[in-house]
């Protein structure tokens, strides 16, 4: 009778160390996700500045014809 109580308490132990790492990964991907979403702003940010300093060289080139 032993070695089956001990064979169902280790399979609980396992399941609920499954779980456990479950929501730590859970955890971290959100947080990747966020990670993720504010450099794309930053992205796009920064491309929204190029873009306009391109504009603004473009007319500074024409300038000096």
């Amino acid at each position: 009778m032993f070695w089956p109580m001990l064979a169902i308490a280790l399979g609980f132990l396992g399941i609920a160390v499954l779980g456990v790492l479950a929501v730590k990964v859970f955890l971290e991907v959100q947080r990747l996700g966020r990670q993720v979403a504010h450099t794309t702003h930053r992205i796009q940010q920064a491309a929204e500045e190029l873009e306009t300093a391109a504009v603004g060289l473009a007319r500074t080139g024409e300038t000096l014809r």
